[in-house]
């Protein structure tokens, strides 16, 4: 379990399907987290999967989200990267930036990583406030990279964090 200053990120299991699955379907996140018709079995389905860490986002008690984190294990490439999502209804409060430092923390203190990327849409503003504030700064722009519900293409923006760049508390971890 890691502690950051307002939320707690834990290990996510089968019984928190229900609550990130809702949280998934709210048409805030599902804009950019999409998925199929059954978001429950998707979520079961993302949680089984062995690869990287995934971790609920609790505030006051409940599951309000969840980041994950992968790892690129090639000594010459070696590094973690992050992704994330949030409830709405508990935007604007600094949680989403509470867990993207409090993760970024532990991957760069307990599993030695000096680099840190993320890759939010091209025009998630919201997303890419976030991500300055904890330190995270614009690389370059992926273009056409991920494809849209109306089988567009959309841009992505590759951002990075390196390990003396990370601003604000420092949390419990």
């Amino acid at each position: 379990m890691l502690h950051g200053e307002s939320v707690t990120l834990r290990p996510a299991t089968d019984a928190d399907v229900p609550a990130l699955a809702a949280v998934r379907a709210k048409p805030e996140v599902h804009q950019w987290w999409r998925g199929g018709s059954d978001l429950a079995a998707e979520v079961a389905r993302e949680l089984a999967d062995p690869d990287g860490g995934k971790l609920v986002i609790q505030y006051e008690g409940r599951a309000i989200g969840l980041i994950q984190w992968h790892e690129e294990e090639d000594p010459d490439y070696r590094h973690a990267g992050i992704d994330i999502y949030l409830d709405p209804s508990v935007r604007g409060r600094g949680l989403g930036g509470d867990a993207v430092r409090t993760l970024a923390r532990h991957l760069f203190d307990d599993h030695g990583h000096h680099r840190i990327t993320i890759d939010p849409a091209a025009s998630n503003a919201a997303a890419i406030r976030c991500y300055e504030k904890v330190g995270f700064r614009p690389v370059g722009v992926m273009r056409r990279y991920e494809r849209a519900a109306d089988g567009t293409w959309h841009d992505g923006l590759l951002m990075d964090l390196l390990a003396d760049e990370l601003t604000g508390p420092a949390g419990t971890s």
